[in-house]
């Protein structure tokens, strides 16, 4: 551990060989060599990028060769800048002590160790993950390239606080980030692979599908959590009463996302409901199109999507329409007057299914005579399509050819009439004139 006094030293005599330093003439011829060199890299760089078409040449590539090779093309200038600056610092050597070109030595393993950080992290494809991890391992390589390392690891070990049997200091914190960082990195490429074997898998039905990809990526989560705890040194057992109050208090306040992910295993264990299947839920009809561990995604089919909570789906009314069978019954209710033959309205109605291109030719349609009603016959005519998709659009199509048949027939629909019949004289003359200029 660094106390107090040692890091008092060791901050003066940092600052004593930065000033002698400051103060020889040497440092000023190299900072001079060092800008004629960025100069000469930079337009080598900005050369081999107008000459060399990355497009072309890198066509055909895999993905992760095509990044690479990106990479190495834009850091060309920085390869060349260690180029020169090597060169440089061998010249001096010849000419001069070492320590006069202890700056260009300096300066050339920085930007070489950024070279090469650059090339590793370019099989990462995300630009955010990409600039911070190659900004903390170019500050650890600079923290060991200037012999700062191993004081700044003891000062970051230095101050703590003790949570039972677990001490926790920022040197602890820093591992545990940097390491939990990667480990689930890893685990996330791990769970994707794994994802695609289990969906190329034609033996498994979609919902076990999605159970399963759920299952592997929680257990890769959990098991990269519990590596990276064991590999800093921290004891679970020793959380284990902090984290069961911790535990209490989210709990209260994560009921419903719980009762969800429970509710999602459940759905998916069941199969009640699967992706590509139509539902209706409430006021919410479409086909599911995702499975989530909180909530379901449903495509309206107009554009819009409606994410419902899984615990909706176990405690609610559900409607689905694929669930055993796609087949989906049709009804159509019609009526008609009195001077239609009722066997004809019947036939004409069952024609107008059967020529329909989606009716089912296994169930053939049926038309029966429902009601006499008031205004006339009540009739109900039903028929099969393969799907539910469409239903719709197939039963204005079956009423529109009806009505051409009726109009081909003579067939007239009802519709209400009103008649008013007066007994005990006429209207008064108030009551003729409001009625006049009403029908005006």
């Amino acid at each position: 551990m660094l106390d107090l006094t040692d890091a008092h030293t060791f901050v003066l005599e940092t600052t004593k060989t930065l000033g002698a330093e400051f103060a020889s003439p040497w440092f000023y011829l190299q900072f001079a060599l060092m800008l004629a060199a960025a100069g000469i890299s930079a337009a080598i760089g900005s050369l081999a990028r107008a000459k060399i078409d990355l497009t072309s040449l890198v066509m055909g590539w895999p993905a992760p060769l095509r990044m690479f090779i990106r990479v190495l093309v834009e850091s060309i200038g920085t390869a060349a800048f260690v180029v020169l600056t090597v060169i440089a610092r061998e010249i001096m050597l010849s000419a001069t002590l070492p320590s006069r070109s202890y700056l260009l030595a300096v300066v050339a393993k920085l930007a070489l160790a950024w070279l090469v950080i650059r090339l590793v992290t370019s099989i990462i494809h995300n630009p955010l993950i990409v600039r911070l991890v190659s900004i903390s391992a170019w500050f650890v390589a600079a923290l060991s390239i200037l012999n700062l390392l191993t004081p700044t690891i003891a000062f970051l070990d230095g101050p703590g606080i003790d949570l039972g049997g677990l001490r926790l200091t920022p040197l602890l914190v820093i591992k545990l980030a940097v390491l939990l960082a990667l480990a689930l990195w890893v685990a996330n490429i791990i769970s994707n692979f794994l994802e695609g074997r289990i969906r190329q898998s034609h033996d498994l039905t979609p919902s076990v599908q999605v159970l399963l990809t759920k299952l592997v990526r929680v257990l890769m989560m959990v098991f990269a959590v519990a590596l990276v705890m064991g590999a800093v040194g921290i004891n679970l057992a020793a959380l284990a009463v902090f984290s069961g109050a911790v535990g209490v208090g989210i709990g209260f306040g994560l009921q419903k996302i719980v009762a969800n992910f429970i509710s999602g295993v459940i759905l998916l264990a069941d199969k009640s409901v699967k992706p590509g299947d139509l539902v209706t839920i409430g006021d919410s009809s479409g086909r599911i199109s995702a499975m989530n561990t909180r909530y379901i995604s449903v495509a309206a089919g107009d554009g819009r999507e409606f994410l419902i909570p899984n615990e909706d789906l176990i405690t609610k009314k559900v409607v689905n329409w694929t669930y055993t069978d796609k087949d989906t019954l049709v009804k159509v209710s019609f009526g008609t007057n009195y001077d239609a033959d009722p066997r004809l309205v019947c036939k004409l109605a069952i024609d107008c299914a059967t020529a329909s291109a989606r009716a089912s030719t296994v169930k053939p349609p049926n038309c029966l005579l429902g009601e006499f009603a008031e205004t006339g016959m009540r009739f109900s005519l039903t028929f099969w399509i393969d799907s539910p998709d469409g239903m719709d659009a197939v039963k204005s199509e079956v009423m529109l050819a009806l009505w051409d048949a009726f109009k081909r027939e003579g067939i007239r629909v009802p519709y209400p009439v009103r008649e008013i019949k007066i007994r005990g004289g006429a209207l008064p003359v108030e009551t003729i004139a409001e009625v006049t200029n009403e029908s005006e």
